[in-house]
């Protein structure tokens, strides 16, 4: 009797299967989506899926080193405490022309959609049902670099909108950590949550999971080799 399958195997296997237009351009039918790990806790709700099989997610890879567009280092400063911050990661913004987004201070203008960023976002659909209209993009270049504690809760989101958070490269630690269980003066003491978000991966973080908990990639000293993550998000139209 043949051995099982792991499940990773199924999924990698489930995720190199998709395809969104075959070789004469026509529509392929969407299969089933690959097997996914639900991730509960007190007011968090994720789901955590492979979304691309290992060859596939190479040539993603590839092709975002090739052809994503970061902003100079000058445009991503934040404004925290009185104070503008060089950040430790490299950030590139596409979505639909009209939009606008604000984070930590500074207000971006997505580039417009390149086919590459159009694959992935048009598998990110096929498998959670939410088209997204707006993508920021985060280079780490190694385990130095980082980003700190934060919650995606800007005013220019879609209430109650998920974010898909989609990874290539190097597997990060990232962190959930409970609004009342932060500091040396927490209120409550809830453990907090560590994934491992894998090459090819899709880590879907749906309401309220930003109103209660904050998340973070924090520093990995042996981790040597890139990660790109791109947060696809539901973003309105806002009037200045």
């Amino acid at each position: 009797m043949a051995a099982a399958e792991p499940p990773e195997q199924r999924a990698a296997a489930a995720a190199a299967r998709f395809s969104d237009r075959d070789r004469d351009g026509g529509v392929v039918p969407v299969l089933p989506p690959p097997p996914c790990r639900q991730i509960r806790g007190q007011g968090l709700s994720c789901e955590y899926r492979l979304l691309f099989g290992p060859a596939e997610a190479d040539g993603v890879l590839r092709r975002l080193e090739r052809e994503v567009r970061y902003l100079p280092d000058e445009r991503t400063k934040l404004h925290v405490f009185g104070k503008w911050h060089s950040i430790p990661r490299r950030q590139a913004v596409y979505g639909d022309p009209e939009l606008r987004y604000t984070y930590s201070g500074v207000t971006f203008s997505p580039e417009p959609w390149i086919p590459v960023l159009d694959h992935i976002r048009e598998r990110v659909a096929s498998v959670t049902g939410h088209n997204f209209n707006f993508v920021l993009i985060n280079r780490y270049k190694d385990g130095l670099d980082h980003i700190g504690e934060h919650r995606d809760d800007e005013k220019e989101l879609v209430p109650r909108s998920p974010i898909a958070s989609v990874s290539f490269g190097a597997c990060r630690d990232f962190v959930f950590r409970h609004c009342e269980s932060r500091g040396k003066n927490a209120k409550r003491h809830i453990e907090p949550v560590t994934l491992q978000l894998a090459h090819g991966s899709l880590l879907l973080m749906k309401y309220p999971t930003n109103v209660y908990w904050y998340h973070s990639l924090p520093v990995r000293k042996r981790v040597l080799s890139p990660r790109i993550n791109l947060t696809f998000r539901k973003v309105m139209a806002i009037d200045k």
